[in-house]
């Protein structure tokens, strides 16, 4: 049996995954299991996620997924290039994946294009192309082609994750072997596709129940939303009153950015003026993004930067059962289940906090208690057992 592993955020789980599911059992027979490695409460983006981290596990189980794992905060925050290190770290340590499976709108010269990333000549002529003052991207793009490489192959977010992993796989020596999946569809469509919808025209839906798999559709009936907007208020409170040693340990602030934010968040009346006053051909929106939402949280780039000590489990189905065990007897990731006690208790407390500000974002103030009294993993198993009785 082979065991191919995914680094996801699921925001929500929609059609288009279960496609990747589909070509990835189809390439490699139906027995193959799948391991999800999922961003929690936070995405890559810099926002908080639509639905809670244990709704959007159990729509992936149900969907097909065998072992969903959280990405830590910590690393969900990161860059593209952190994002894509901390998934393939946990994956390769659980010493049991197979393949990357990824999506990405061009999969040719993707494998080449992170091993020319990783030469030593690439660096100064990065370096000479950002002194121009354009932002990283392009100064990236136009630094591969001048070494011979195709800019092309990084001009799309999925095709730039896609190359970050290849290079994650490279750098650490990885035993799994990348499996780029071609992905059809506008990744920033703002009017879902029927067949390959994306995820940021699901999220400004009221009702994204026709655009996710049936068996899923009970995940998302009356889970609470959460949104930027929500508790846009708290968050502009929490960013006015940091203090200017606060502001600059904040991660994404250097070459003086976190003064031009912090002036920002003093004059502005919600976040996105904030970003607007912040916002230059150097720095995407993105970034600002996740800036602002790491200082909201209280990361520092020392925090960002540490491995996280752990990685809870947030759900399986019976053959993810298997899987467990098997990786908690061979790998070198830590898992811990809900109602373990953690082994770092710091890294515990940001977790906890990271929670209560999360909290602050739901449609339903007080989501986090309830969270919390039925805290548990979702097992694919005793879920059916349940609608058995």
């Amino acid at each position: 049996m082979k065991t191919v592993g995914i680094i996801c955020e699921y925001n929500p789980f929609h059609l288009g995954h279960q496609r990747q599911f589909r070509l990835i059992r189809t390439a490699l027979g139906e027995k193959t299991a799948l391991v999800c490695v999922m961003s929690g409460d936070f995405v890559q983006r810099g926002e908080p996620a639509l639905y809670a981290k244990e709704v959007r596990a159990e729509a992936a189980v149900r969907a097909g997924a065998d072992l969903v794992l959280e990405l830590p905060v910590t690393c969900a925050l990161r860059s593209a290039e952190g994002f894509a290190a901390g998934g393939v770290e946990i994956l390769d340590g659980l010493g049991i994946i197979d393949a990357l499976s990824f999506g990405c709108e061009r999969p040719e010269g993707i494998r080449e294009t992170a091993a020319l990333l990783l030469r030593d000549d690439f660096s100064p002529v990065l370096r000479r192309e950002l002194v121009r003052g354009i932002s990283f991207a392009a100064a990236r793009q136009r630094a591969v082609e001048a070494l011979g490489g195709d800019g092309a192959v990084i001009a799309s977010p999925n095709n730039i994750l896609g190359v970050e992993y290849c290079k994650a796989l490279l750098r650490q020596e990885s035993r799994m072997m990348p499996m780029p999946l071609r992905r059809d569809g506008d990744y920033h469509a703002a009017e879902p596709d029927p067949s390959q919808p994306s995820a940021t025209s699901l999220r400004a839906l009221p009702d994204c129940s026709a655009y996710v798999p049936e068996e899923t559709r009970g995940c998302y009936a009356g889970a609470p939303r959460y949104r930027l907007a929500f508790g846009e208020r708290a968050m502009l409170a929490r960013l006015r009153t940091l203090d200017e040693a606060a502001w600059a340990a904040v991660p994404y602030g250097s070459e003086g950015l976190w003064r031009k934010v912090r002036r920002a968040c003093l004059a502005g009346g919600s976040v996105q003026e904030i970003l607007t006053a912040s916002k230059s051909k150097r720095y995407a929106a993105a970034r600002l993004s996740r800036l602002l939402l790491c200082a909201y949280l209280g990361i520092s780039q020392e925090t960002l930067d540490a491995p996280p000590p752990y990685v809870r489990i947030l759900g399986f189905s019976d053959r993810g059962r298997t899987l467990l065990r098997l990786a908690q007897r061979t790998g070198r990731t830590v898992l811990i289940r809900a109602g373990e006690t953690p082994p770092e208790p710091d890294y515990a407390v940001l977790e906890t906090r990271c929670a209560l500000l999360y909290d602050l974002f739901c449609e339903r103030p007080g989501a986090y208690a309830r969270r919390l009294a039925g805290e548990k993993v979702f097992s694919q198993k005793k879920a059916e057992r349940g609608l058995a009785n």
